[in-house]
């Protein structure tokens, strides 16, 4: 019963979180500069634009995605469902709380010395990166795309989930030239906000404690092990091997470092001689491992 309240706990405080921090970016740095995100919202963003800005933003928001994470809730998960609610109305609600604030976007009128539209674009991908992050990481979805995906594969188990999510983001791109005056711009800002919100999610997604993990071949396993944890401060495990070509039995020592100790570990293996190793990044590391 705590686990569950705890569980649910955290769920809710990740929502709040990271509709607080996609409603920043989306209020401050795009709704005011001409251009569109992708999926769902971006077709939300598009509407806005065509309403002329008379019709809010946050409620074109809340009727496009709400009914797709009410369909979610009732043929996929309930919980899902009920968090992508709350995580939709945090967002766009967010939007109206700066307004009533009067909080001024960045935008051309507001900041005529230093405006310019990338920046824009590189900062709406940035802090909705790292929004969608969070919700994709505690949940496994940030959005009506999302929402969309999972929808479609449970019906359909065989699609391809990733097609489809770049089929919907095209689709955004390309409506988004006509809309906007069939200027290249906003189509070019469209796509810079897609990548760097990507880039930014695949970054989060693969993990922060990442390491390298190190395969080391050595006959002398003890020495080499000891070495290796008095130096770099991590564990080490010995397997037994046989080397295929001279039929001789050998060690491989695996040891999982930090990217700042791997000019160190080439220096322990280049004192043993006769043991030579590979490495491979590893995006993330559980349990006792040392930073």
């Amino acid at each position: 019963m705590k686990s569950n309240v705890k569980r649910w706990t955290w769920d809710v405080i990740i929502c709040v979180i990271a509709g607080l921090t996609v409603g920043t970016g989306y209020y401050f740095f795009q709704n005011s500069n001409g251009f569109a995100p992708g999926g769902v919202g971006g077709l939300a963003t598009i509407t806005y634009y065509l309403l002329g800005y008379e019709v809010s933003w946050a409620v074109l928001m809340l009727c496009f995605n709400v009914p797709i994470f009410i369909l979610v809730g009732i043929f996929v998960d309930k919980k899902l469902g009920f968090l992508l609610i709350l995580y939709m109305v945090i967002q766009s609600l967010s939007t109206e709380l700066f307004a009533l604030l009067d909080f001024k976007p960045y935008s051309a009128i507001n900041n005529p010395e230093d405006y310019n539209v990338v920046f824009a674009c590189i900062a709406t991908g940035v802090i909705s990166g790292l929004g969608f992050a969070l919700m994709l990481r505690r949940l496994g979805a940030s959005g009506g795309t999302y929402a969309i995906s999972a929808l479609i594969k449970k019906f359909k188990p065989a699609t391809n989930i990733a097609y489809v999510s770049f089929l919907m983001d095209s689709a955004v791109v390309f409506i988004a030239f006509f809309v906007y005056g069939m200027k290249i711009t906003p189509v070019i800002c469209t796509l810079i906000n897609l990548f760097i919100a990507n880039v930014v999610v695949d970054y989060f997604i693969a993990g922060i404690k990442n390491g390298y993990k190190f395969e080391i071949i050595t006959e002398s396993p003890e020495d080499l092990s000891a070495e290796l944890m008095e130096k770099l401060g991590h564990g080490v495990t010995e397997m037994k091997v046989q080397g295929m070509y001279s039929h001789t039995d050998k060690y491989m020592l695996v040891c999982i470092i930090r990217k700042k100790q791997i000019g160190e570990m080439m220096k322990i293996i280049k004192s043993h001689p006769g043991s030579f190793a590979s490495f491979e990044k590893v995006n993330e590391v559980f349990g006792r491992f040392k930073k």
